[in-house]
């Protein structure tokens, strides 16, 4: 548990009604990490024990919208969270029995006391179960049923069969939560280790339906021969692969220096409250969503492919985060994943791959070169049909030679141009236009070649290009 959340609680709310309840104590009994604090208290107590703790820990202190009367502190350099929030009935244990499983219904009194947990979440902890307080508990938030198959992805815990039967009973209702909570809790549905047994806990339960309609359509659309799995379950693989890329790149990419820049890129802090790793499952997941709209078939009913299905998916991967109520950063990135995932395997057919060619796939993957370049490996790990170890040793040649140019080309972007557009279009005696666009993205390729390094020789090189006047 964070010692310096706990010491602050401690120092500022000792003399206060209040408890530690929920996560803090169950990941402290597991033994994991925990940097946020949950205390429940007095609802008239709260604003002014929020106040209290923020000047304590020297940090802001704010009213959480829409979430009745909460209030959340932020400890220094972010180190830490400690929510409070009012007790849900007039005592600690009217509080615990509106909590939805047993192993989030303890509490511990601030200033010292007994462990209380009235509805045995330690002895669950122990057996490594994962069970409902009451059935009440889905139809007071049905956000909870969804919560249900993120901890079983989060927790090293196993829903026990009436909390199953319970939740599946209520799953529909998620459709009635806003949104931005379902959201949120995918989110971390997403980014666990264990995602792929979250998702199938959903299915399980029947949210995949209302939450991700998208993934329930893949099943059953049989693919070409070059596929051993239908798109759905081929779906499931690229994420376990993109999963396995994220955690343990070396295995694949063998290269010690490259895995670990790539293990720092995806670790970087994104969007949503996604770093670049989960972002990029998210790409795995909907980077196919438009396969049962494009499949075309040869005259004998086998499968051809699916014409069409990397451009129509970029649009139906913008509508399911824009429903979603995700960012524009996000449904953006997320859109370029679907629209490029096919562009490493082109280039596979190119190799050994020149310059230019390298920087035309940068440059039209842009700014998402690294994170579809990962996510073709992975639709190509998993893609194990006719010719597949061939296919897949050829595809892994061209990703060891782009990745580190991935890595770099951002860099290489970001210098000053050897001539801007300004400056052309007066050495040309022209007017700025797109025959200047044109010309400034040759002597990009150009110079990305090695085959000119100045001012003066990018100018040369636009008036051999240049393209007479009409």
């Amino acid at each position: 548990m964070s010692e310096a959340a706990l010491d602050a609680v401690e120092a500022a709310l000792s003399g206060e009604r209040a408890w530690i309840v929920g996560g803090a104590l169950r990941d402290a009994l597991l033994r994991r990490p925990v940097a946020d604090v949950d205390v429940a208290l007095p609802a008239e107590a709260v604003k002014g024990a929020a106040k209290a703790l923020g000047r304590a820990v020297r940090g802001p202190s704010f009213e959480l919208s829409g979430a009745f009367g909460a209030w959340r502190v932020i400890g220094p350099n972010k180190a830490f969270q400690v929510d409070l929030a009012p007790l849900q009935g007039e005592t600690i244990e009217d509080d615990l029995a509106r909590r939805d499983f047993t192993v989030n219904a303890m509490a511990r009194r601030v200033g010292g006391g007994e462990l209380i947990d009235p509805h045995g979440g330690a002895r669950d902890l122990e057996a490594k179960q994962l069970r409902m307080v009451v059935p009440q508990a889905f139809d007071d938030d049905p956000l909870r049923v969804l919560r249900l198959a993120r901890f079983a992805s989060e927790l090293p815990l196993t829903p026990d069969a009436e909390t199953l039967t319970e939740a599946a009973a209520r799953a529909s209702r998620i459709t009635t939560v806003a949104a931005e909570r379902v959201f949120a809790e995918l989110k971390r549905v997403i980014a666990a280790d264990r995602v792929l047994d979250g998702l199938e806990l959903m299915a399980t339960l029947g949210l995949t339906p209302h939450v991700l309609p998208e993934l329930t359509a893949l099943q059953g659309i049989e693919q070409n021969r070059y596929h051993h799995l239908d798109v759905h379950d081929h779906t499931l693989e690229v994420l376990a692969e993109t999963v396995a890329l994220e955690l343990a790149p070396a295995p694949v990419l063998g290269d010690d220096a490259l895995t670990e820049r790539l293990r720092a890129y995806l670790a970087q802090p994104f969007s949503d409250e996604l770093t670049r790793g989960t972002a990029l499952r998210f790409g795995a997941l909907l980077h196919d969503a438009a396969k049962p709209e494009t499949q075309a078939f040869h005259d004998d009913g086998t499968v051809l492919g699916f014409p069409g299905h990397a451009d129509l998916g970029a649009d139906v991967s913008r509508a399911v985060l824009t429903r979603l109520k995700a960012s524009e950063k996000l449904r953006a990135h997320i859109a370029l994943l679907a629209r490029h995932h096919l562009g490493l395997g082109y280039l596979v057919h190119k190799a050994p791959l020149d310059r230019r060619t390298i920087h035309r796939y940068l440059t039209r993957t842009a700014p998402v070169e690294v994170d579809v370049s990962l996510l073709s490996i992975a639709d190509r790990l998993a893609t194990r049909g006719r010719k597949a170890e061939e296919a897949i040793a050829k595809h892994l040649d061209v990703a060891r030679v782009v990745l580190p140019l991935a890595l770099d080309f951002a860099g290489w972007r970001a210098q000053p141009p050897l001539v801007r557009g300004d400056e052309l279009a007066r050495a040309l005696d022209t007017k700025p236009g797109p025959q200047i666009g044109a010309l400034l993205a040759e002597i990009d390729a150009a110079r990305y070649a090695g085959e000119i390094t100045t001012p003066d020789e990018a100018i040369a090189l636009a008036r051999a290009a240049r393209r007479p006047e009409a």
